[in-house]
């Protein structure tokens, strides 16, 4: 995945703003809420840092080019950064990205989701 694919896979989410910020990284929000931020490394293999579940962590913590978030790992928060080789295919950073998107979504108020359209009828 590219930093262009990145951007354009998570402007095609539902209700997502992005600003860049924090030393020109890419920064998605939802709600006014991080749930994505790509930055921090070459175009070939930017980083990309996402929300997890604690079992998502759990599982991913370990793997090869995936650690716990920088800064915000270190904070309790479960974040995974997929910042090198192999680290995670294209398909499976998009279904965590989505997934991010989701977990973020859901911890805003019901009324916050029903102004951005996030409720599901």
């Amino acid at each position: 995945m590219t930093k262009d694919d990145y951007n354009s896979y998570c402007a095609g989410l539902l209700a997502t703003t992005h600003v860049v910020q924090w030393g020109g990284s890419d920064v998605w929000k939802v709600g006014g809420k991080v749930f994505a931020v790509a930055g921090w490394g070459t175009e070939e293999e930017f980083a990309v840092t996402f929300k997890v579940t604690p079992l998502s962590f759990d599982i991913l913590k370990d793997q090869p080019g995936l650690r716990p978030a920088p800064y915000l790992a270190s904070r309790g928060m479960k974040w995974i950064q997929h910042h090198a080789l192999p680290g995670l295919d294209d398909a499976a950073l998009r279904d965590y990205i989505k997934a991010s998107h989701r977990l973020v979504a859901d911890g805003l108020s019901k009324k916050k989701q029903a102004e951005l359209g996030l409720l599901e009828s």
